[in-house]
């Protein structure tokens, strides 16, 4: 343990920034949390209108065990505070042609599902949750929470990489293994879970097959907000302070070692260790000094890829969809192209696909007795695109709820109440994410492991990171591992056993 008691801030209250505030706190740091927001949270944050209530950013649970770890820090068990459900299925696929894919817990009843649109492909979903394997025990047990701060960490891990083919996209490592249209979509769809384009991301990432066949798809009961809740107390209990309404105007650096933070009032706050749970590319041009703002991934700022931009719809029902599942990929026909219109031509399309989330499928406590909640995500162009949202907003709220109620919900544009929507202005505004980005930079390879951004800054010599942007990445699992790649370091820089 620390014999003199050090100072740390954690700058971002998402899932990474709680969990480092979390286990800086167990090493015996005085912790102090800094949020811009009213609410903790970051993206994960909760919102409620007319007794409707919405998680507002992630909504998929895996590997719940490092929630699990945050609690037996403190000797707790997660079960007396959160109860984590299995969902069956983990997601709907619904095609613009009306069939229908259930992704589900048994690999037979997956099986049935694939059986509906090609036999042959049974034994093509058997390979894939091979190789699936093959590079979880690669991508995630050995490197996930490892520190990437040196070059020759990963150059050791080069032959494992090209012997899983990791110079593969997501899309091309799954059209190998399947032959059928719709399963090809369906099952190359993970890398959007994390804001990557399939044709494009890293095959590395399908090793998220792997982990939910390893542990599962859940929904926590009150959702992702309740863990922020339980969290929270958890923070207060332990003795970290929170700040709220705290935004961060500069990181005051003194002779490569960072100092502190000032606050927007002016107000200054002191600290051994600052950890970033704020968008790194934010943290490097807008809250360094120079010289210190350089772009700190290896490829020139003009070639950094940045995740899509989302359009979030929210809204409650009159009366409830009980056909429609807890989670629904609601899919165009286009894929490819659509994709490479967000990506890469940056505009903004007549058609689009959508995530749906109908918590109230699993929790009725999200909505008044007898109607449904829901979350509306769909992917468009990041801010780099010249699109005008006041304009384009209500725009895309009309089309979709009209796409909806022709298909899975009938009758919606009659039953729709209490709705209003987030784009990549809000992200921006309200996260400080660079372009309004929904996952900070892309996953693809040349910015994933030693090309990501580091979590330590190779120059400050105690400027961390646990973020999406960062290593391993985003998504829970992502940035909760992030929280652990931090903790070593510190634990190394601070000579602490």
């Amino acid at each position: 343990m620390i014999k003199k008691v050090s100072n740390a801030i954690v700058i971002g209250s998402g899932f990474g920034g709680i969990a480092s505030a979390l286990r800086l706190n167990k090493l015996g740091f005085k912790v102090t949390l800094v949020e811009r927001l009213d609410t903790l949270g970051g993206r994960a944050r909760v919102f409620q209108k007319e007794g409707y209530r919405h998680d507002a950013g992630p909504t998929v649970i895996t590997a719940p065990f490092l929630f699990e770890e945050l609690y037996e820090l403190f000797d707790k068990k997660l079960s007396d505070y959160l109860n984590f459900v299995p969902l069956d299925p983990w997601y709907r696929f619904y095609f613009h042609d009306g069939k229908t894919f259930d992704y589900r817990p048994s690999i037979e009843d997956t099986n049935d599902e694939i059986r509906k649109f090609d036999k042959s492909d049974v034994e093509g979903y058997e390979n894939l949750l091979k190789t699936s394997k093959d590079i979880f025990q690669i991508g995630f047990e050995k490197l996930s929470d490892k520190p990437f701060s040196s070059f020759w960490e990963m150059v050791k891990q080069i032959p494992s990489l090209l012997k899983l083919k990791s110079y593969l996209t997501v899309s091309q490592l799954v059209n190998g293994k399947l032959k059928n249209e719709y399963l090809r979509k369906a099952f190359s769809i993970h890398p959007l879970l994390v804001g990557g384009n399939p044709f494009t991301t890293t095959s590395i990432y399908a090793l998220i097959h792997y982990l939910e066949r390893k542990w599962g798809v859940f929904f926590c009961m009150g959702g992702t907000g309740k863990i922020v809740h339980e969290l929270e107390k958890l923070m207060k209990e332990t003795g970290i302070e929170i700040k709220k309404n705290a935004d961060v105007e500069r990181i005051v650096i003194k002779d490569n070692k960072a100092k502190g933070v000032i606050i927007k009032d002016g107000k200054e706050i002191h600290a051994d260790v600052i950890i970033c749970n704020a968008d790194p590319p934010t943290v490097y041009k807008e809250m360094l000094d120079l010289p210190y703002r350089k772009n700190r991934l290896v490829k020139p700022e003009k070639l950094t890829q940045y995740s899509m931009g989302l359009f979030v719809l929210f809204f409650g029902s009159k009366k409830k969809y009980p056909s429609v599942a807890h989670h629904t990929i609601w899919m165009a026909e286009r894929y490819k192209d659509l994709l490479k219109d967000i990506f890469e031509n940056k505009i903004l399309t007549e058609d689009f696909s959508l995530y749906i989330h109908r918590p109230t499928a699993t929790d009725e406590t999200f909505a008044p007795s007898g109607k449904d909640s829901f979350y509306v995500l769909c992917p468009v162009p990041n801010l780099q695109a010249s699109i005008n949202w006041e304009i384009e907003g209500p725009l895309l709220k009309d089309k979709i709820v009209k796409a909806l109620s022709e298909t899975i919900m009938p009758n919606l544009v009659k039953n729709i109440e209490a709705d209003f929507w987030m784009t990549p202005k809000d992200f921006k505004n309200d996260y400080r994410s660079m372009y309004g980005a929904g996952f900070s930079i892309a996953p693809i390879f040349s910015q994933s492991a030693w090309f990501r951004y580091h979590n330590k800054d190779k120059h400050i010599s105690n400027l961390y990171f646990s973020t999406a942007g960062a290593h391993p990445g985003a998504g829970i699992p992502g940035v909760l591992c992030s929280a652990k790649v931090v903790e070593k370091l510190v634990k190394k820089d601070f000579q602490l056993n």
